[in-house]
């Protein structure tokens, strides 16, 4: 139950844009959001404006399935998602509003001997961060999830997994809703339905962006777009080490039993959680072909609900109600790209694959410092673009949970 303390979202007001502003960010989902709302309230800069082409959190941030985790391989890693995931406990009480974070627990399931190493590894690296995740075996699994199938229909049967204790869920709209109407109170501009066309420069400087509408100077201008992210880095001539996959997911009707844990199959790729009003929320892997497509297919559906509903036999009894596709920007090494670019004025925060939702409040308070003070928070300094050149890629594909 959401606390009575914690009020409803406050009203967003909207603006024509100005001819310029500090920063303008490209993008209104959740890391354009949170940039433009840690701009304001850690840093007081408010002279900002985010230009959205459709409506706030139309994208990915609309499209994602909400867990927020921070078990990840690397220390890098681990340690920036941790930092959001404990920004996440804390955003209703810092905003006002209610997002419905619910701590429930991600049970990552192995089938195989391999399998289980990843998991061994997963959760040694985890406990050696301070991070609590611990090795189950099937029994265990059996405890905290009633309703799996440890034969796996036959055909997957459950060596074990690892517990990431602390992992959550969040309303993805409230989240974006929340770091809107936060930066919004306090003057940052909102303009949607608005499509940036172009960058504005001077000599190899960017200063602004070019629109459907017309031109908006700006000291620095951020891009946080996903799904065409390649296109807006084309215009400052960058060329990313990122190809866009579209992710399907869907939900079915309520489930009244119950399931408290997050619950997810790497081998499988498939991964399910219980949604506050009760529908289960199914998501699977990326597709394997490049595309810009936001729509979903029989085959694919066929796909992930005969592999989730394989450890979950109470899911072939649920009836689909909706399904979607987001666009996952998948960088080569499968970690973020945040930070320069190399090109004066122009910041990035992309590559974000399958782990965006979790990232945006730590990924949303290290752009706003870097934009605030010229230098690269340390927390995200190992994910800069920069890392590609010199060969140190941070290479973390086990952590996608989806491939």
């Amino acid at each position: 139950m959401v606390s009575e303390h914690i009020a409803s979202l406050q009203p967003i007001a909207w603006h024509e844009p100005r001819d310029s502003y500090d920063v303008v960010i490209i993008g209104g989902g959740g890391h354009g959001l949170s940039t433009a709302y840690y701009l304001a309230t850690r840093h007081g800069i408010t002279n900002v404006a985010v230009v959205e082409v459709d409506y706030i959190a139309s994208g990915n941030t609309g499209r994602n399935t909400t867990i927020i985790r921070s078990n990840y391989a690397i220390p890098e890693a681990i340690r920036f998602y941790d930092h959001s995931r404990q920004l996440y406990a804390g955003l209703e009480a810092e905003t006002g509003a209610a997002i419905f974070h619910r701590v429930k627990g991600h049970v990552w399931i192995a089938h195989t001997e391999m399998g289980m190493r990843t998991e061994r590894g997963r959760v040694l690296m985890n406990q050696a961060m301070g991070v609590d995740t611990e090795l189950l075996g099937p029994a265990d699994v059996k405890r905290l999830v009633p309703q799996v199938d440890l034969t796996g229909a036959g055909r997957y049967a459950v060596l074990g997994a690892s517990h990431h204790v602390p992992a959550a869920t969040a309303r993805h709209d409230r989240v974006a809703w929340a770091f809107a109407s936060g930066a919004s109170s306090r003057g940052v501009h909102l303009i949607q339905h608005r499509p940036v066309t172009g960058l504005l420069r001077d000599g190899d400087r960017v200063v602004g962006v070019e629109t459907a509408a017309g031109p908006i100077r700006a000291g620095v201008v951020l891009s946080a777009v996903g799904g065409w992210v390649s296109q807006v880095a084309a215009m400052a001539r960058i060329r990313l080490p990122v190809r866009t996959h579209p992710l399907h997911a869907f939900v079915t009707n309520d489930f009244e039993q119950g399931l408290d844990k997050i619950v997810a199959s790497t081998e499988l790729a498939c991964y399910v959680s219980q949604t506050e009003r009760g529908q289960m929320l199914i998501g699977a892997e990326f597709d394997s072909q490049p595309s810009f497509s936001r729509l979903s297919s029989f085959d694919a559906l066929r796909s992930y609900a005969y592999k989730i509903s394989a450890l979950l036999p109470f899911l072939r009894s649920m009836r689909i109600l909706r399904t979607w596709a987001g666009l996952c920007d998948i960088s080569a090494d499968f970690s973020p790209i945040m930070g320069e670019t190399g090109v004066d004025g122009f910041l990035i925060t992309t590559g974000w694959g399958t782990w965006g939702f979790k990232a945006i409040p730590a990924g949303g308070e290290a752009m706003a410092e870097l934009i605030a003070t010229g230098r690269t928070p340390g927390l995200i300094a190992p994910f800069g673009l920069d890392r590609f050149r010199h060969d140190l890629a941070m290479a973390d594909q086990a952590s996608a949970g989806t491939r």
